[in-house]
């Protein structure tokens, strides 16, 4: 017996994961409605579609605890099917099936025609950059490749997301100004490796071109650049972040570890000294640029030595932002070969330890902002703030920025210009000086 009276055949999308798996679901969320689908985000739904994650441990619980969670509205009546797909589905769906056999279906990531039939929709090939935007209405993803050719060690998304596949200029071009005619401001451009793109298809790094495109469309005022990998950065790049005011002056780039020993293992095809000379190159050619990147504390192998190395580097470098991670050991990656040897608690020790130096370190770094002027982006409304972010910060990982809301009246998805006042270790307060 139904216990919730729910809208009969409203597909409910509900996203785990990454800023990819969002940007997959909005693509999904698109074709369904171009077939005449009633399809809605993390609302109530008779229908459910889970697009999971599969990255590493902690994210493949909360993939299979969201999947238990609605088995069991469907046992009591509160939704009629559950389909399943995204990374996790790729990588383990005979488990899958096996252990959690009640799910209508489960799908993998390269399998969105099936799963749209599955729902009673036809996969339009014509849709090009046509999503349901789930972020808020100044800010976009935008995924510019899909896959991955490199060979970490560690990580499992190659197994997930097959080898890179750029999509070409002119694709991403019209899915641009799609979005900026739907009233976005903001395009935060990702990939599993920005470096590598255009090389599959224009036989060289083309992601300079591809800016300068973007660059000419109207009505978007911030291009963000997000996850680069450090081996063969096009420094052309830098070259269009100068010249074109709309290109943010940030990059993503997890450089996961410094340790030569452990940069080799996790077969990162760097070093310490290619690295720090890298870092040095990008803050010669955009001195103000805020350079973010993660880490992972814990890998195999990875000794006190080691980690200290990585700890006094975190330290020298000073980077405006920072992200901790513990090692997580995936099987059918090449260190899953290797024995997992620091403990838990070990890992968790240095992870918290780092981002307390980088915590300091961001402190410092936002004390000198105070009573500097920055053009800021409204994202939303907090209790008494407007909440913004300058064009060093991106959504949910970043610094924010707060503005009084008593003494101020913003418009969300626009800019101002405002003087900070105050500064914390991950907020700024600021005060308007014009909109």
């Amino acid at each position: 017996m139904r216990t919730k009276s729910l809208k009969k055949n409203r597909i409910n999308v509900v996203t785990l994961g990454c800023s990819k798996n969002v940007y997959d679901s909005e693509i999904l969320m698109g074709q369904l409605k171009a077939s005449g689908k009633d399809v809605v985000h993390e609302e109530e739904g008779n229908i459910v579609v889970i697009n999971t994650c599969g990255f590493i441990n902690n994210a493949k619980e909360e993939s299979i605890n969201t999947i238990l969670e609605f088995m069991q509205k469907k046992e009591d009546g509160e939704v009629d099917k559950v389909f399943v797909t995204g990374c996790l589905s790729e990588r383990y769906k005979p488990d899958l099936i096996k252990e959690i056999p009640n799910v209508d279906q489960y799908f993998g990531t390269t399998e969105l025609p099936g799963l749209l039939k599955a729902l009673g929709a036809d996969y339009k090939h014509e849709l090009i950059g046509e999503r349901l935007t789930t972020t808020p209405k100044n800010y976009a993803y935008l995924k510019i490749a899909e896959g991955c050719d490199r060979p970490c060690s560690f990580c499992a998304i190659p197994l997930m997301r097959g080898k890179h596949k750029s999509t070409p200029i002119g694709d991403v071009v019209i899915e641009a100004e799609k979005l900026a005619a739907k009233g976005v401001k903001e395009l935060i451009l990702i990939a599993q490796d920005l470096t590598y793109y255009g090389l599959d298809l224009y036989k060289k790094r083309n992601l300079a071109e591809l800016l300068e495109a973007l660059v000419k469309v109207e009505g978007i005022e911030w291009i963000r650049l997000h996850y680069a990998f450090p081996t063969g950065f096009p420094m052309d790049v830098l070259d269009v972040m100068n010249r074109e005011s709309k290109i943010c002056n940030y990059l993503d780039i997890p450089l996961q570890h410094i340790s030569d020993k452990i940069l080799k293992s996790m077969r990162r095809g760097t070093t310490k000294e290619k690295t720090t000379q890298l870092l040095k190159d990008f803050r010669a050619a955009v001195p103000n640029m805020a350079i973010r990147t993660t880490l992972i504390v814990g890998y195999p192998g990875e000794t006190e030595e080691d980690y200290q190395t990585l700890k006094k580097w975190v330290k020298a470098m000073r980077f405006e932002r920072l992200g901790c991670f513990t090692y997580s050991h995936e099987e059918n990656t090449h260190a899953y070969n290797l024995e997992d040897d620091v403990p838990e608690d070990v890992k968790q020790e240095r992870a918290n330890e780092i981002m307390e130096i980088q915590s300091q370190i961001s402190w410092e770094l936002n004390q000198a902002k105070i009573g500097q002027a920055f053009k800021v982006v409204i994202d939303r409304k907090e209790g008494n703030y407007f909440v913004g972010r300058t064009e060093f910060d991106s959504p949910d990982v970043d610094n924010e920025v707060l503005i009084d809301a008593t003494k101020n009246y913003l418009k969300t998805g626009e800019f101002a210009t405002v003087k900070i006042t105050e500064a914390a270790d991950f907020d700024l307060y600021a005060e308007v000086v014009t909109v």
